[in-house]
C-alpha cells in the first residue's frame, strides 16, 4: 500500500486489541457517499482498528473500483460485508428534466428501506464478539441504522457527506434562525429551490426523524477551511451539547502516488506546461443536455486553453447493467482540438489529475468530494452547481474561501451556460491576473490543509481525539 500520512499505532499483537473495538461503516449508496466512507475507512483502519463496510455488492463492487490513490484490497483491516442488492429500478438519468437532482435514482433510495434487517444482524454479530460497535453512518441511512439503539454495546455517529457550510445553513435554517448572523452571508444564501425533488426531500425529511440517537457527527472538512461554520455548529442552539463533533477531513490522501496501471490522460497531462490544463467533470450525478454539451464543447474550443473533459452522464442506480447515452459533440470537435483538449467518456483518475502539476484549473459542479479534493490539491474552481447542496459549496468556494469563480448563477439556474460564458471563465481562471490570485490563494489553503493532516496538525488531531472516543 502507498505510505499514506497516517501512520500506524503499534499495539501488541497478543490478540486482545483485535475484538476491542469494532467500526462499522454504512455508506448511501452513490458514488460521493460511498467514496467518502471507504476514504475514511483507510484513515480508521491505520489505528488497527478492523473495519466493516457494510452495503450491497453492487455498490461495493463500485466503491473498489473507482477508489483512486490506494487499493482497498491492500489493507487487511478492511472487511466488506456485501448485502444481497435489493430489486429496484434503474432508469437512466433524464438529461432534459426541469430539475437537475439526479431523481432517477429515487427507487434505489425507496430500497433502502431493505437493508434494516440485514444490516442490524451484522451489528448483532459483531456485537457478541466485539467489546464495542462503532456505527458511523451517512446521514441518509439513519433510518436504516435505527436498530443500533437495541444493542448495548454499540455507538452510532453521523456523517454529514456535505460541508460544514451547507448543513449548518440547513440546520440553522430549520431550527427557525436562532442566532443572528452576518446579514451579506444570508442575504448571499443560494434558496434551496431546484436543488432538491420533492420525493427526495420527503426522503429527507424522513432520516432526520431518526437523529436522536447519534452520539456525534463527522465531516469531511477541516478547520483550516471551515473552522468558523464549525464552530456556528457546535453552538448548542444547533446541536445538543452531549453530541460531539470531528472534522477529520480531508479524507482523500493529500498526496497522490503514481500508480502502476496510469490512465492515458494522465501520459498527457505530463508533456503539457505546469497549471496549463483545465479539468473539466461534472461528477456522478449530472447529465448535461444535447444543447448545453454543445456550448460548452465550442466555449472550450473558442478559449484555446488545454482541457481534460470528462464527458459522462450519472451514473444509474447500479452503474453495471444497461446501457448509456453516449453524448453527441459538434461535428468535427475532436479532431480539431486534438493536442489541445482530450474528452475522456471512462471513469477518469480525479485525484490524481488535481494532483498533477499541469492541471490549472477545475470546472466542477462543486460537490463536496470534488471540492475538498481541489482544495487539498491546490486547484482553483471554476463553479457550476447543478444541485443539491452544489449552490451553497459554490458560494463557500467563491465568495468566503475565494479559491473560485463564478461560471453559472444559480440564480440563474434554467437558463443555458452559452459558449461565450464557458471561454470567458475558462481565461479568468486559466490566463488572467484574477485566475492567478485564486491560485496562488489555494495554494496556501491546500499547504494549510496537508499540515493538518499530519501528526500534531488540527484534523490528524482531530482523528486521534475520535479514534481516542472511541476506544476509551
Amino acid at each position: 500500500m502507498a505510505d499514506h500520512h497516517y501512520h500506524h499505532k503499534n499495539h501488541d499483537q497478543n490478540g486482545l486489541k483485535q475484538t476491542e473495538v469494532v467500526v462499522v461503516m454504512v455508506p448511501l449508496p452513490a458514488q460521493g457517499h460511498l467514496n467518502q466512507l471507504l476514504q475514511l475507512s483507510r484513515l480508521i483502519s491505520s489505528y488497527d482498528i478492523p473495519v466493516h463496510y457494510v452495503c450491497t455488492s453492487t455498490h461495493i463492487r463500485q466503491a473498489k473500483l473507482r477508489v483512486h490513490g490506494w487499493n482497498p484490497l491492500d489493507i487487511p483491516n478492511i472487511h466488506f460485508h456485501e448485502l444481497s442488492t435489493p430489486a429496484f429500478i434503474s432508469p437512466p438519468p433524464n438529461p432534459d428534466a426541469s430539475i437537475q437532482f439526479p431523481s432517477h435514482l429515487q427507487p434505489l433510495f425507496e430500497a433502502l428501506t431493505q437493508l434494516r434487517q440485514p444490516t442490524a444482524a451484522i451489528f448483532r454479530a459483531l456485537s457478541s464478539t466485539a467489546k464495542r460497535v462503532i456505527i458511523i453512518h451517512d446521514s441518509m441511512m439513519s433510518s436504516v441504522v435505527q436498530d443500533v439503539t437495541c444493542i448495548p454495546n454499540a455507538e452510532s455517529y453521523m456523517f454529514h457527506s456535505v460541508s460544514a457550510f451547507a448543513t449548518f445553513f440547513y440546520l440553522w435554517e430549520i431550527l427557525g434562525k436562532p442566532f443572528p448572523l452576518d446579514a451579506k452571508i444570508v442575504e448571499d444564501l443560494p434558496s434551496l429551490e431546484g436543488c432538491f425533488t420533492p420525493e427526495f426531500i420527503e426522503l429527507i425529511d424522513t432520516q432526520t426523524n431518526y437523529l436522536n440517537f447519534s452520539s456525534g457527527y463527522l465531516f469531511n472538512t477541516c478547520k483550516a477551511i471551515e473552522g468558523v461554520f464549525l464552530d456556528f455548529l457546535a453552538r448548542e442552539e444547533i446541536t445538543a451539547k452531549s453530541v460531539k463533533q470531528w472534522a477529520i477531513g480531508p479524507f482523500n490522501p493529500v498526496e497522490v502516488s503514481d500508480e502502476t496501471q496510469r490512465h492515458k490522460c494522465l501520459e498527457w497531462l505530463d508533456k503539457q506546461a505546469p497549471n496549463s490544463v483545465i479539468f473539466v467533470s461534472f461528477g456522478t450525478s449530472t447529465s448535461l443536455r444535447d444543447e448545453q454539451i454543445k456550448e460548452l464543447a465550442l466555449g472550450l474550443e473558442r478559449s484555446e486553453q488545454k482541457f481534460i473533459w470528462v464527458l459522462r452522464d450519472a451514473d444509474k442506480g447500479d452503474v453495471f447493467v444497461g446501457e448509456t447515452r453516449r453524448a453527441q459533440l459538434p461535428k468535427g470537435f475532436e479532431e480539431r482540438v486534438e493536442g489541445k483538449g482530450m474528452v475522456v467518456r471512462d471513469w477518469a483518475p480525479q485525484l490524481q489529475i488535481l494532483g498533477h502539476k499541469s492541471t490549472g484549473g477545475f470546472m466542477s459542479h462543486c460537490g463536496w468530494n470534488s471540492c475538498m479534493e481541489s482544495i487539498s490539491m491546490g486547484v482553483p474552481i471554476a463553479a457550476w452547481p447543478v444541485h443539491s447542496d452544489q449552490p451553497r459549496n459554490t458560494m463557500l468556494i467563491t465568495k468566503l474561501l475565494k479559491v473560485g469563480l463564478v461560471v453559472k448563477d444559480w440564480a440563474r439556474r434554467d437558463e443555458l451556460v452559452s459558449s461565450s460564458m464557458v471561454e470567458t471563465a475558462m481565461k479568468s481562471l486559466m490566463v488572467s491576473k484574477e485566475g492567478d490570485d485564486l491560485r496562488k490563494r489555494v495554494v496556501e489553503m491546500s499547504g494549510a490543509v496537508k499540515r493538518s493532516v499530519q501528526e500534531g496538525g488540527v484534523s490528524r488531531m482531530e482523528l486521534d481525539s475520535f479514534v481516542a472516543h472511541i476506544t476509551r
